[in-house]
């Protein structure tokens, strides 16, 4: 135990070693999974912090050198993945050690899914769509381990990435069932340097997730259970960790809602994340902040189909009111956590909202939407989301 945090290793969905200082057993772990020459994939504003030159010097004392590829966007897109691929490729590197946030472990991802395969294959012919994913040859793509830095995405147990085509603007979700890291690293304590909005906006990220993924129609009593047990841990410590970032016991129940979160949506996610796509996709907002912003809004659309399921979660979170009391809690966490109060604070023009009611019918999420989006309620629910 170390400040209170359990020290766990769990194998579900994938190997996760968590506790707090378990960064110190990263190249332990590398090795562990036939790693001799890694590369290091994080982000910009991740590579020049103490906990990026702490992660390296671990690797480099165990003799598996310290190469990064930092060329990652926010909104990762495949000029930065062809970029990685080159720098993987050039430095005769034999796996991918992703480290940071959503952005940098999708990209990571990409890098080890694409570095090998043949050349006539594009990233987009791997489109989370039916079967597409079997047009890429599993045994070449490079060993994974994830290392999150923030406690929101969840894709450091995740099977997918997201990549944004910078040409079109539009976030494709590429699948392949071999992009489940080997190893996931979870210490609570790389969260503590992260922006308060940054907290705000990757916790948010995790409660959609859950929420999103509890509201879905389909048929899933495992993702079921995790997405109401993820809920609670964000609401009783989201805001603990945005007013005391140093509260590790926290910071560990949060990193556990982030990766409880991205499990639970195997069963489906839907207007909340098909709205939040274009907008992140088209004006570069924050992922999980723009979840924040149409999360009441949503809730509002699906009442109909919703209301006793949620009114079922309230009652186990200990929130009074059922679905209005739900929905004003989700309110009063807002207000805490300072997220912007629509989608008009965050930028987005009235004269776009046709060509984002497209794109958000295009987004996969919206198949998981208890009711059915039509272009004419969503044009509507965007409107109330302004």
């Amino acid at each position: 135990m170390s400040h209170g945090v359990p020290n766990r290793n769990w194998s579900y969905p994938t190997a996760i070693k968590f506790g707090v200082g378990r960064i110190s057993e990263l190249a332990d772990h590398a090795k562990s999974i036939g790693l001799t020459k890694p590369l290091l994939v994080t982000d910009k504003a991740l590579a020049s912090l103490p906990i990026t030159a702490e992660a390296l010097s671990v690797l480099d004392a165990a003799g598996l050198g310290r190469a990064v590829f930092s060329e990652v966007d926010p909104n990762p897109n495949e000029r930065n993945m062809i970029d990685g691929i080159a720098a993987f490729l050039a430095g005769g590197h034999d796996g991918v050690i992703c480290f940071g946030g959503g952005s940098a472990l999708d990209l990571g991802k990409m890098i080890a899914l694409m570095a090998h395969q043949r050349k006539d294959l594009s990233v987009w012919d791997l489109e989370d769509v039916d079967d597409w994913f079997t047009r890429a040859d599993g045994d070449k793509i490079a060993p994974i381990l994830a290392v999150p830095t923030t406690a929101g995405t969840g894709s450091e147990v995740g099977r997918a990435g997201v990549l944004t085509n910078s040409e079109t603007h539009k976030k494709k979700i590429i699948f392949h069932p071999k992009l489940m890291p080997a190893i996931t690293l979870c210490d609570p304590a790389l969260t503590v340097g992260m922006p308060k909005f940054i907290t705000a906006g990757t916790g948010m990220d995790a409660l959609a997730h859950c929420l999103e993924a509890y509201c879905s129609p389909f048929y899933h009593p495992m993702s079921q259970g995790i997405a109401l047990e993820g809920m609670r841990l964000v609401f009783e410590n989201l805001a603990l960790v945005y007013k005391d970032p140093t509260n590790l016991m926290a910071r560990g129940h949060m990193m556990s809602a982030a990766a409880m979160g991205a499990v639970a949506f195997q069963k489906g996610l839907g207007a909340i994340h098909s709205l939040s796509h274009p907008v992140g996709a088209v004006y570069g907002t924050h992922h999980g902040t723009t979840n924040a912003v149409v999360m009441p809004m949503v809730l509002d659309y699906n009442r109909a189909a919703i209301e006793d399921r949620i009114n079922a979660a309230a009652a186990y979170l200990g929130i009074k009111g059922g679905f209005d009391g739900f929905r004003a809690a989700i309110m009063a966490l807002r207000a805490e956590l300072s997220i912007p109060a629509n989608l008009t604070a965050m930028g987005v023009k009235p004269e776009d909202l046709d060509m984002l009611t497209d794109m958000a019918l295009e987004d996969p999420s919206c198949g998981g939407n208890p009711i059915e989006m039509t272009k004419q309620n969503t044009r509507a629910l965007f409107d109330a989301c302004m």
